[in-house]
């Protein structure tokens, strides 16, 4: 072996075991359980609104017809962030297909839903249920508020608003 490889071989080892062991050596305090803070508001599902959902979205004002534009620009950023775990179609994929959603919830809920997944998964009976099917959590895609309103104009287009 050269010296180089040698030297990329005692880096790694050393690397990789500085990261795992003794967690006194960290400075925490082992007594203690590692717990998140949370609020009991914010953790109550009985606080809970299932046609709402749980975000800063109290209302969406739709048209009576599709805006166009903003149904073709949710295309492009449903390709991006969406399509690799939902199907337009009625089909499971990783998650939930599309087909039919903006029918079966108000549009209030489909965007925090989309801006605002974690609590929502935490509370919301039907989404844990669905998750029991899916096994995965939907990750927060850090969707923009017009991002997220333009993908829910081509969750519309799908459901065949003209």
């Amino acid at each position: 072996m050269n010296k180089f490889s040698i030297y990329a071989v005692l880096f790694s080892f050393a690397f990789f075991a500085s990261c795992g062991g003794d967690k006194s050596k960290s400075g925490q305090d082992e007594s203690k359980p590692v717990t998140e803070e949370t609020d009991a508001p914010a953790s109550d599902p009985s606080s809970y609104d299932p046609h709402r959902g749980e975000g800063k979205f109290d209302s969406v004002e739709l048209g009576a017809s599709l805006d166009q534009a903003m149904a073709s620009k949710g295309e492009e950023v449903a390709g991006v962030k969406c399509t690799s775990c939902h199907k337009i179609t009625d089909e499971k994929l990783v998650g939930p297909g599309w087909k039919g959603v903006t029918e079966r919830r108000k549009p209030e809920w489909i965007m925090n839903f989309i801006t605002n997944p974690d609590p929502m998964i935490d509370k919301d009976p039907e989404v844990q249920a669905q998750l029991e099917i899916c096994l995965v959590r939907m990750p927060n895609q850090g969707l923009s508020d017009d991002e997220a309103r333009s993908i829910l104009e081509y969750m519309r287009k799908n459901d065949g608003v003209k």
